[in-house]
This record gives C-alpha cells, structure tokens and sequence, in this order.
C-alpha cells in the first residue's frame, strides 16, 4: 500500500482503500461495498462508496503503480504480454458499457460489460497490469448517457484490438522491454493490431479463425486448406507448458508465410493428440526463431483464463455493484492489486522457500487462507453486527417504501 500512497490527495481515503484491498482478498461469500464495510468494522457503508464514487485518488495512477510493482518483482526476459477479455453478466441498462453482446463469461449472448485486461505472464508468476473497459457503439452515439456513466466527453468507439493496442504500447511507453505478444481470434484477425506490433518491433503469437486466409509462395490459401497439405513428417510433439495435471502435450507444425515487410511471418498449427481437433496462429517474428519458442509463446495465452479465475474468485474483480465508469475502474485496479499482491507474494516463496517434495507450492488460495489468518482477521462484537443488521433493514424498508410510493403515483 505504500507504493500507491502518493496517488491519494488525502490519508483518510488511503486508508480506507487499504481496508477494501484486505476486503477484496477476504474469504466474503460476496464482495461488494456493503459486505466489506461490514467486515472491514465501518458503521455504514457510505464511506466506501464515496471512496469509489467521488474520493480524490488517481485510479490509472494507481494501475500504472500495480504494472511497475509485478514487472519488478516477476520480471522475466522471456515474459509474454497476454491480451483478452472478459465480461460481467448484469441486469439492466444503466451499467456503464452494458449491453446484450457475447461473453466468454457465461458462453452465450447476454446483457453484459465486457472490459479488455492486459497480463504480463512470466516464469515467475502472471498478473493484470493494465485494463480497458470495453464501451459499445450503443454507448459513444449517445452523449447524454455516456455522461450520466462518467465517461468523458471525448469519449469514442473502440474495439476490442484497439484497446489491446492502447494498453501494449502504454505497457511500452513505460520503458518496459517485452518480445512476444499473444491472444485469442479477436486480436489475431485484427491486421491494425498485428501492423501496430510489427512497427514496435513485437513477435507475435495471435489465434486466427481456420477460414483466415494466408499468402505463401505457392498462393493464397485458408489455414484449414493448408493444414490439410502437411505430410505426417511435418507435425512435433511439444509441450505448450505445464498445467495442473503435467506437460500439455500437441502435435505441432509451421508454415513459412510470403510477406515482403521486414520480419519472418509463419502459420502455426496446433493439434489435439486426443481428438485431432485444430487451432492456428499467425506468428511474427523479427528474427528466425525455433519452433519451440512460438509453442512457449502460444502456450502463454492459458495464463490469462488463470488470472482472470484467480482475481474473480479471490480478489473479487467481477463482483462490483457499480454503475459509473469511475467507480468501476477504480473497484477493478484495486482488485488487480489485490491479485498482484498474493501472485508475489507466491513468487517470493516458490523461490526462497521452495518447501519439502510432499507439499506442493504454495497457492494464491493458501496464501490468502494463510495471511487472513494470521494477519488480517478481523474480530467485531455482537454490536457491530447486530447495527449492522437494523441498517441494512432500515435501508431496505426505505427502499420498499419509494417503491410502493412510485406504483401508487402511477396508478393515479
């Protein structure tokens, strides 16, 4: 917390974000203002939400803080910047961002904010050191409701690869020295971002749908109709890294691609040894490069669907009851720093005290169990519980009662 005590005008907002950063990392079954107020020993829950609401702190400040504490402390030549998103299920219209569109989150189309994340995964560890809220076209027509959300008046449409692009080159900007980036079909099939990579001087490692099309010397083809071309002798067994249960092994196999700009640009196939089932990656590189690296690298893109588990279910990043844009960058920066704080903490462990051969390492689960324990835990007597209880109640009868009042007036 002291690494992030300059961006607060004043301690006692300071002090109650570090109270909501030990929330965010709480065993809470929900985590929301309410709940951590009560848990933190607040009588009501005002303060929090003026803490998010309209408290004077920097929350991009704050994330740039977060970005600079993780490479610090994972830093890895060989890291890899992930990109990718993920959405929030809400109910209805006034959440900043919210709209009925596709989420991985739930699997289908529903009504849902989506925000786009940065994850810097290294050998060490990985963790969220950037954040962009992703806000549709829906949104940017219409002024007055972008500005009753909090958003600015300058305001405009994004996609989803050009705040991927916005948060790489921040990431850059910063002075930070990165060689590969990776991510799923949306930002493979975006050739904005793949030329903005390649004038960076960035490799790349990007998924593309198999109907994407791909120049070789030979022509033009789909990488599904190239795959099928491969002899048995093209395709390698190697693993694209460790997972919970062992090495995940695929078959593997690269097509050199035709393209006079500068760099090797290369089709990656990857093949499920179980089902035969394809994925393809269009890869850039500036220099030629084993195969084993654009495995490494392709590989790396898992790290992100760790983080985002790990930040919703222990740093309660997608649990915000919020609907203005400054409230919710300020709730997921600090859940990012929540996170990054337990993924250090791990790395710090796993390599001074790497522990006996019948213990595993320590988890970001067990390291939060462990330090809500014996550091953290708060104590609060039947009073504080029991004023806790007439307050949600007394709010909850306020609430019924405006809107028993709204149905009358408009029975009239």
């Amino acid at each position: 917390m002291s690494r992030i005590a300059g961006r607060f005008a004043r301690v006692e907002p300071r002090l109650r974000t570090a109270r909501l950063v030990l929330g965010l990392m709480s065993d809470l079954p929900r985590k929301n203002c309410w709940t951590i107020t009560e848990w933190a020993g607040e009588k009501t829950p005002h303060g929090m939400q003026h803490l998010l609401c309209r408290a004077s702190w920097d929350a991009d400040g704050v994330r740039d803080d977060v970005r600079e504490y993780v490479v610090e402390h994972l830093h890895d030549d060989s890291a890899v910047l992930v990109v990718d998103e993920t959405g929030d299920v809400k109910k209805g219209t006034h959440t900043v961002g919210v709209q009925r569109q596709y989420t991985g989150t739930a699997g289908r189309i529903e009504n849902a904010q989506v925000a786009v994340y940065l994850v810097y995964a290294a050998a060490r560890g990985h963790a969220a050191v950037d954040r962009e809220l992703y806000i549709p076209r829906s949104w940017t027509s219409d002024p007055d409701r972008c500005r009753a959300a909090g958003l600015g008046e300058d305001t405009v449409f994004a996609t989803k690869p050009e705040l991927a692009r916005v948060m790489i080159e921040r990431f850059l900007d910063a002075g930070h020295r990165i060689d590969w980036v990776t991510g799923d079909e949306v930002y493979g099939g975006n050739p904005k971002l793949r030329t903005a990579l390649e004038e960076r001087g960035l490799g790349y490692v990007l998924a593309v749908a198999c109907s994407a099309e791909v120049a070789t010397q030979a022509g033009k083809f789909r990488a599904e109709a190239l795959a099928k071309k491969l002899p048995k002798r093209a395709w390698q067994k190697l693993s694209a890294g460790r997972g919970a249960k062992g090495d995940r092994f695929y078959d593997w196999a690269v097509i050199d691609l035709a393209d006079p700009a500068p760099g090797y640009r290369q089709l990656l196939i990857r093949r499920s040894r179980t089902t035969g089932e394809l994925a393809y990656y269009r890869c850039h590189s500036t220099a030629p490069v084993p195969l084993y690296t654009l495995v490494k690298t392709a590989g790396s893109r898992w790290r992100i669907e760790e983080t985002f588990q790990t930040e919703k279910g222990l740093a309660g990043l997608d649990e915000h009851q919020v609907r203005r844009y400054p409230s919710w960058s300020r709730w997921v920066t600090l859940a990012m720093l929540a996170h990054a704080f337990l993924a250090v903490v791990r790395a710090e462990e796993h390599a001074r005290r790497p522990g006996p051969d019948d213990l595993i390492p320590l988890t970001c689960n067990e390291i939060q169990h462990l330090f809500l324990a014996i550091a953290v835990r708060p104590l609060h007597g039947l009073a504080h519980r029991l004023g806790w209880s007439d307050w949600r109640r007394r709010h909850q009868a306020r609430s019924q009662s405006s809107h028993y009042r709204q149905q009358a007036a408009s029975r009239t």
